[in-house]
């Protein structure tokens, strides 16, 4: 979803993370055996463009998306 959210494709978000696309479609698909320290590094690339990961409450594991950013006038 933090993916689909930033509108990134596979490469951009193995870029951001500095991962392979392959580990990023493993965790999509919800393989159990993708490193703790990899699943951090991921979510340390969506943070870092602006999603926020909700941790409580009923909504957890839910994302909030980044701010849209006003378009400049010409």
């Amino acid at each position: 979803m933090a993916r689909a959210a930033l509108r990134w494709s596979l490469e951009q978000a193995a870029a951001a993370a500095g991962l392979s696309r392959r580990t990023i479609l493993r965790f999509e698909n919800e393989h159990r055996d993708v490193q703790p320290e990899l699943v951090a590094d991921l979510r340390r690339a969506f943070e870092d463009a602006g999603v926020r990961i909700i941790e409580e409450g009923t909504t957890a594991g839910g994302i909030v998306p980044p701010t849209l950013r006003a378009l400049h006038r010409r």
